[in-house]
């Protein structure tokens, strides 16, 4: 009697279970690469200000309450920044807001912050002008905290020595940081003229501050000193970074390549991105070149490249 043979481990069926599964193996490790790169989350996400549309509002072609549609469907952006001046007179009517809240939901957009113009100088050298543009803004505090957003942006703006506006602007922060936070609401400072399109200058504003609901909102231009003069965009945005809560990506025109040819965006996100910065970027187009339609989706492109780019 012949002995019995040991157990072959290799039979036909484990054979090609081993190789089934080499096989597997191969493709999820050719997978894995495209698959994470899917999952990663974006160093930043984008916004749309609503600025940007600044002629179709003031010509009558579109409304206030149009924006998150528009926003959604024809550029497929979900966060948007409001500018106060196109519904000035709302602030305090809560039926038009709690419609403007619906229009968000109904297309799954997010109100990210209103940016706050012409309510008063908040380093005016006239104290009791002083007090009452700090009391404009509380009302867009409120409406700002019903809409969902995270933010109003406001002006340093004032006559006098930089060094008194600065005292003042800040002091004026501090009352509106006090008044904001229980609405859980951020107050912050864009570069928009001024002594605030000196990046060193409002970097001294935040410091005299010292207010944890008071920031900034760099700009990627906004910064001419006047008479000619330009503070260098690319220090400023550095200045302004440790304090910021959103930036504003400001486009004007394009190369054929699709670069923005006064700001180099690659140079400037790496800025903000090396800041720690991982929010909201916010497209704000105002160039005349091209159609608010096209500088929107120049302006998208182009960061969605760079990002990817950086990522």
């Amino acid at each position: 009697m012949k002995p019995s043979q040991p157990s072959d481990s290799s039979s036909p069926f484990d054979r090609r279970s081993l190789l089934l599964g080499v096989a597997g193996a191969a493709t999820l490790a050719a997978l894995t690469p495209n698959a994470a790169a899917a999952a990663r989350k974006p160093r930043f996400e984008i916004s749309l200000a609503e600025w940007s549309l600044h002629r179709a509002l003031q010509g009558g072609r579109m409304t206030n309450l149009d924006f998150p549609r528009v926003a959604k469907v024809e550029y497929g952006i979900g966060a948007i920044e409001y500018v106060n001046s196109f519904f000035k007179d709302r602030a305090t009517d809560f039926r038009y807001l709690r419609e403007l809240e619906s229009r968000c939901k109904e297309h799954g957009v997010e109100s990210r912050l209103i940016m706050i113009d012409g309510e008063g100088a908040l380093g005016d050298a006239d104290a009791a002008a002083r007090a009452k543009a700090i009391e404009n803004h509380l009302r867009w505090i409120a409406a700002a905290s019903f809409l969902g957003c995270m933010a109003i942006r406001v002006n340093a703006y004032g006559e006098g020595p930089r060094e008194e506006v600065a005292k003042r602007v800040a002091d004026s922060l501090q009352h509106l940081g006090a008044y904001a936070d229980p609405y859980g609401i951020d107050v912050i400072v864009e570069n928009h003229g001024g002594d605030s399109s000196d990046g060193g200058w409002l970097a001294g504003v935040m410091q005299a501050a010292d207010h944890p609901r008071v920031g900034t909102l760099p700009d990627f231009g906004n910064f001419s000193l006047g008479g000619g003069r330009e503070y260098d965009r690319y220090q400023g945005v550095a200045d302004m970074m440790p304090w910021a809560r959103a930036v504003s990506a400001k486009s004007h025109d394009f190369d054929a390549a699709g670069n923005e040819v006064h700001t180099d965006y690659r140079r400037m996100l790496k800025i903000v991105l090396d800041a720690g910065y991982a929010s909201f970027v916010g497209i704000e187009y105002e160039g005349e070149q091209l159609s608010e339609h096209d500088g929107i989706v120049a302006t998208k492109k182009l960061l969605e490249r760079v990002r990817e780019e950086l990522a």
